[in-house]
């Protein structure tokens, strides 16, 4: 398929407002012509003072004819840009909601590899880029194109000599403008690549700020923020300096009067040019400049829509997951990994090399095993946060790529270590696991997962808000209301991911507890490095490097792994240091 031009592209992306921005553009073509018509009454003014008219009722004609065509055009000009910017800003609502929409359906791996400061770019600054083109480029543009035209036309009909001659001083202009052009594109790309950098850099460094203070680091991290910031300042100055030929340009160009000047004065003293077309050759010619200066300030926006457009796009048409069947997980099943195969990058190394494992429906199975081996990949691919590369994951006797990501994500309940909390109130944050829920809903798994308690503590209580990722309360907090949060969802999966992982023991065996309520009947996943927390498991699956290396019992694996005998060991170990 041919691939859409960036102007096409937008065009397309904005079909709601097609209507709009064609009356947009007729309103401001009307208004350059209307503003084209002070323009020939000054002329025909100038043509009778100097020819000693003196019936001020003519005079007093073109005035008025005058004004009103300026109060005309101002009318249409600011009617026109009303009705694109409208336009426009609906258009833009719809190009973020599309992209915001797409997010979900795109792989974690992607969302991942797209750090918050270049998705901030991309959807916010970028997409809002585009206004220039939909609400003035298209309105303001072509008017202007058709006005020049429509001008020079007229001069042409008064004397055809000086209508080219009123062209001379373009191809200069054009000439020092293309050298400007000349790999603006790809200096452009740059420029959003370095900005991304720095936002990156800035994010990092205020969300990383406790750490920063906590270990010194101030002086390092902010180096490498001001590093970047240094880069891209340099980068732009740079830049701007290469663009010098653009002033030149937007000098020349609009300068017909000094070639229409001379010859227009040559004609009319040889004869060959009446006195009306030649003050009337001059005064249009003046008006020549307006829009080719209006033109000439878009071609900047014009050079930089590619990028703007293949960033939006890289989100628009990133590659789905493949779940187009209608298959639906009814209950609670078995589920089954076949020869799965994973790597988080394509070229990377694989994650997971030819895993097989089965999990029993309502059974509480255990993923463990060194860090880096692969057991929080498989729990995210049954999650259905990425597809197997190879093999296939089934749901019962359903592949996981015949059932609607919606339906796999209804069916089960993901808490993972980081859980991310919205800046919301408690209580809402809770409902999130099914929207709809009653506060005595909210609040019994609330008590459940032992956080009721220091809950009503808050300010506000359950209506106190968190703060934007859960600032305003502590990692322990955090998970117990993300915890809470899948009790409500009563998903017949559940997986958790370290999920007790910043619970202090006063509340360890609480949260245990709780869960081992809340699952009964339902199939529990569990990612574990403390091992004494699933030694009731169904089954403890260890896994490492990528491969599943034994399978069994707590009671079974210390007699039959090595590997396990050892991380239990060392678990001990660790228990025992504590305690002591």
């Amino acid at each position: 398929m041919k691939q859409k031009s960036p102007i096409a592209q937008v065009w397309e992306w904005g079909e709601s407002g097609h209507k709009q921005i064609i009356y947009s553009v007729i309103l401001a073509l009307l208004g350059v012509l209307a503003g084209i018509v002070p323009f020939i009454c000054a002329s025909k003014i100038v043509v009778m003072m100097i020819g000693g008219e003196r019936v001020q009722s003519a005079y007093l004609t073109y005035i008025m004819i005058g004004v009103a065509a300026y109060l005309l055009n101002t009318f249409l000009y600011t009617g026109a840009l009303g009705i694109s910017h409208k336009a426009t800003f609906r258009i833009l609502k719809e190009i973020r909601q599309k992209a915001l929409a797409k997010l979900p359906k795109l792989p974690l791996g992607t969302i991942m590899e797209m750090k918050t400061g270049r998705l901030k770019q991309i959807i916010i600054d970028q997409v809002e880029s585009m206004e220039t083109t939909l609400a003035h480029v298209f309105p303001e543009m072509t008017s202007n194109i058709g006005g020049f035209l429509v001008v020079w036309i007229f001069m042409f009909f008064v004397d055809w000599r000086l209508a080219l001659l009123a062209l001379l001083p373009f191809p200069v202009g054009m000439t020092l403008m293309i050298t400007v052009f000349i790999g603006y594109g790809k200096n452009y790309a740059r420029s959003v690549e370095i900005t991304s950098a720095m936002n990156d850099s800035l994010i990092e460094y205020t969300g990383g700020i406790e750490v920063i203070k906590a270990y010194n680091q101030g002086n390092e991290s902010y180096a490498t923020l001001k590093e970047r910031c240094i880069a891209n300042a340099s980068f732009f100055y740079n830049w701007m300096k290469e663009c010098k030929g653009n002033i030149y340009a937007m000098i020349i160009a609009p300068t017909t009067l000094l070639s229409v000047l001379p010859f227009g004065w040559l004609f009319y003293s040889n004869g060959t040019l009446s006195f009306e077309g030649f003050v009337t050759t001059i005064i249009l010619s003046l008006c020549l400049m307006g829009p080719v200066l209006a033109v000439m300030d878009f071609v900047d926006t014009l050079a930089k829509l590619g990028t703007v457009v293949e960033n939006v796009n890289s989100i628009l048409n990133g590659k789905e997951q493949d779940h187009n069947g209608n298959e639906m997980i009814e209950g609670n099943e078995d589920i089954e990994l076949k020869d799965v195969g994973f790597a988080y990058t394509e070229g990377q190394d694989a994650v997971l090399k030819g895993v097989s494992l089965t999990i029993p429906a309502g059974s509480k199975v255990a993923l463990v095993g060194p860090s880096g081996s692969g057991k929080s990949t498989i729990a995210k691919l049954i999650a259905g946060f990425w597809d197997a590369d190879t093999g296939s994951i089934y749901f019962g006797d359903k592949d996981t790529k015949s059932i609607p990501l919606s339906n796999i994500y209804d069916r089960i309940s993901y808490v993972s270590q980081e859980n991310f909390l919205f800046d919301d109130t408690v209580m809402e944050n809770i409902r999130m696991g099914k929207p709809g829920a009653s506060d005595d809903e909210v609040t019994a798994c609330a008590i459940a997962s032992g956080c009721d308690e220091f809950i009503r503590k808050l300010e506000n209580g359950y209506n106190t808000r968190v703060g934007g990722g859960g600032a305003h309360l502590s990692g322990g907090e955090r998970q117990r209301i993300a915890i809470a949060r899948a009790m409500l969802k009563n998903a017949p999966i559940v997986i958790l991911d370290e999920a007790t992982a910043y619970i202090d023991p006063e509340n360890e065996a609480v949260i245990q507890d709780a869960v081992g309520k809340l699952v009964k009947g339902k199939t529990l996943i569990v990612i574990a490095h403390r091992l004494s927390t699933i030694t009731d498991s169904d089954r403890i699956v260890l896994v490492n490097d990528g491969n599943i290396e034994a399978c069994g019992r707590h009671e079974e694996l210390l007699a039959d792994s090595p590997l396990y005998k050892s991380m239990w060991e060392a678990h001990i170990g660790v228990k025992r240091g504590d305690a002591a």
